[in-house]
């Protein structure tokens, strides 16, 4: 769901007022939609729309929107670069935060307040970090880069609930690339059982799945990843796949990834 002319307009999902976004989330829940995505602030891939800091929906919209959403039982992911749109869309109750860099117009800014409520409501967060993030200070200039890894090394630390994820599809961003992206959360310092975790575990939890996959447990879905190292002791070892079992099916892979 984007306004007109908004942060990925031309991939549908227009809508303006408060009527319309009602409109939009039945209409999705009645064609089988499992999730409803929202871009709260604008964004760096669609050109000449909102900027990636400054909303895109009024408090009454959103607010809608989750309302309809949690009355057909679907979650809510929250596009939201920006302070404001972040903070709208805690107030509003989404269940996860796609991006979640606290961008203003002229830097980051982490409000330890709206942090706190995501802890409290047990919002998921998805940095959605690229696997090409050592690239990131040459991008953006090293200061800028350091900022926007401390965002994130604060919400680690402070105890938030961040899964893992790579915001594949877009530029430089391919579907195999989350063992790389997996490195940006060692560098930040947190333990590789932790990481795993975010990339598994929780992130089953956050997909509303938690009760059938993301672990090894009997009863739980056989989805298993077979690699020739340690992830615990080298996160390396995750490139290195022997085998993939999808829902108990087995999958070979004919040479490490």
């Amino acid at each position: 769901m984007t306004p007109p002319g908004g942060h990925c307009w031309f991939l549908g999902g227009e809508v303006s007022g408060v009527e319309e976004v009602r409109r939009f989330v039945r209409r999705n829940a009645e064609a089988g939609a499992e999730v409803i995505k929202v871009m709260e602030t604008g964004g760096g891939l669609t050109k000449g729309g909102a900027k990636s800091w400054e909303s895109q929906f009024s408090d009454e919209e959103l607010d809608a929107l989750v309302e309809e959403a949690r009355r057909a039982g679907l979650p809510v992911a929250a596009h939201a670069h920006g302070v404001d749109g972040i903070t709208a869309a805690v107030e509003a109750g989404v269940d996860t935060i796609e991006h979640c860099t606290w961008m203003t117009e002229d830097g980051f800014d982490v409000r330890e307040d709206v942090l706190g409520q995501i802890i409290e409501k047990g919002i998921f967060v998805c940095p959605t970090v690229s696997p090409h993030w050592p690239m990131l200070p040459k991008f953006f200039g090293p200061e800028r880069a350091e900022a926007m890894f401390d965002a994130v090394r604060t919400m680690a630390e402070a105890g938030a609930r961040l899964i893992a994820g790579t915001d594949a599809g877009v530029q430089r961003a391919g579907f195999d690339g989350l063992p790389g992206s997996l490195t940006f959360y060692e560098h930040l310092g947190l333990a590789n059982e932790r990481i795993l975790a975010m990339a598994t575990t929780e992130a089953a939890h956050a997909l509303g799945l938690g009760g059938k996959t993301g672990q090894l447990t009997p009863g739980y879905r056989a989805d298993l990843l077979v690699v020739d190292g340690e992830p615990l002791a080298d996160l390396r070892a995750l490139r290195a796949v022997e085998t993939v079992l999808a829902a108990g099916r087995q999958h070979e892979i004919g040479s490490h990834a």
